[in-house]
């Protein structure tokens, strides 16, 4: 087969649509479930090639969870705390496959923008994954591969209409890439930038030590970027994103954008978060609402009287702004990855404020010793890439 008729593009009104391979090549998937879409689709290529290199630079499974063209998160299969299987709920589901727990960290970094989300797995979905996949709001999921349970359980989910993809592992695509905009087309050679330890090396502040596991977080952040819609920054702490801003127009606002995810992670840790106490009936999405919405400045949305009793047992004292700066202080080793250089030295003092001890980008501002002594000033390690990772 190399041909799958869509039924309609980016919107209802965008028809005839398919995918399809030139010179009678066979498509390199197989639907074994549901129906996916035009949008499904670039979801699922996208979360794949950067699945599929995070696993190959890491030698970890890996996963990620997209929207809308762009990682929401980014994760490999490090163990989870007991702390983050609490507030990714997945703490009654017992101790999970590395896999599982690649997934768990993708869709729990930004469990608001993961809502309804495509998967990306490297391995063989197995039993764990799939369960946890099934409980959660989501349009589908691409892996290499599925084993008996798994696929069964994930043909349950949504009246058997759930989206599950099988890809090739093996197939390798063409060098030049090409798309239509207005009718014009457009040629590129495709971006195979290998991520590795050399592009890395480069370190041209005064700290220059960057121990294994920030090395890893660093690819871990340009393998996402690369796949991430421009301007993009990510935020990465043991082993997972953990904040990314994607499509700004600014880069400060990226660094904005992804700092705020960061921070409301860190949050989601404390104390005054752990002990919300929720009442039964509350679902996991209204829990995140509502601890988004508490967080943030408008927590008076869910401390009102005549609201919170209808979230809330108990009524939770106000976090102030103080006690989440004191909190926040205590986020620590953070790595920062960015697509593009940084102009100026305010991307430095943002990303400072969220905790980051690490910075990979490409280098090349005119300012470049504004943003390095900004950088010494906090004692950052950064390295210079040379590459510019612009996704559009």
């Amino acid at each position: 087969m190399n041909e799958l008729s869509l039924k309609y593009g980016c919107n209802p009104n965008q028809k005839p649509s398919r995918i399809y391979m030139e010179n009678d090549q066979e498509l390199p998937v197989q639907v074994l479930s549901g129906r996916p879409g035009y949008i499904n689709f670039l979801d699922a290529f996208n979360g794949w090639q950067l699945v599929k290199e995070l696993k190959e630079a890491t030698g970890l499974p890996a996963a990620t969870s997209f929207k809308h063209v762009s990682p929401a998160g980014a994760a490999v299969g490090l163990p989870l705390t007991d702390t983050l299987a609490k507030i990714y709920w997945v703490d009654d589901l017992g101790e999970l496959s590395p896999l599982a727990c690649a997934y768990a960290r993708a869709r729990g970094a930004d469990r608001m923008s993961s809502f309804g989300d495509f998967i990306a797995l490297s391995d063989v979905c197995d039993t764990d994954t799939a369960r946890l996949i099934k409980r959660e709001v989501s349009d589908g999921v691409i892996a290499p591969g599925y084993t008996e349970e798994a696929l069964e359980i994930l043909k349950q989910k949504k009246k058997g209409n759930y989206n599950v993809i099988q890809i090739d592992p093996d197939y390798v695509p063409d060098p030049l890439e090409k798309k239509q905009v207005f009718g014009i087309t457009f040629e590129q050679g495709r971006n195979e930038l290998d991520v590795n330890g050399d592009l890395l090396s480069h370190l041209v502040t005064e700290n220059k030590e960057i121990p294994k596991e920030a090395l890893i977080d660093m690819k871990i952040a340009l393998i996402t970027l690369k796949y991430t819609q421009s301007n993009s920054v990510c935020f990465v702490k043991d082993g997972q994103a953990i904040g990314i801003g994607a499509g700004q127009q600014s880069r400060v606002h990226c660094t904005r954008l992804a700092g705020s995810k960061a921070d409301n992670w860190f949050l989601r840790q404390s104390p005054q978060v752990l002990g919300l106490q929720f009442v039964d009936t509350l679902g996991r999405a209204e829990r995140d609402n509502a601890i988004d919405v508490y967080i943030g400045e408008e927590y008076m949305d869910v401390l009102a009287d005549g609201t919170w009793e209808t979230i809330f047992k108990v009524k939770p004292a106000v976090f102030t702004r103080e006690e989440k700066r004191a909190w926040l202080d205590q986020m620590t080793d953070v790595t920062l990855g960015s697509d593009a250089f940084f102009p100026f030295a305010d991307n430095i003092e943002r990303a400072h404020k969220s905790g980051v001890r690490y910075i990979a980008q490409p280098g090349g501002s005119v300012r470049d010793d504004l943003v390095i002594d900004c950088c010494n000033k906090y004692g950052i390690a950064m390295a210079f890439t040379g590459i510019r990772l612009f996704h559009h």
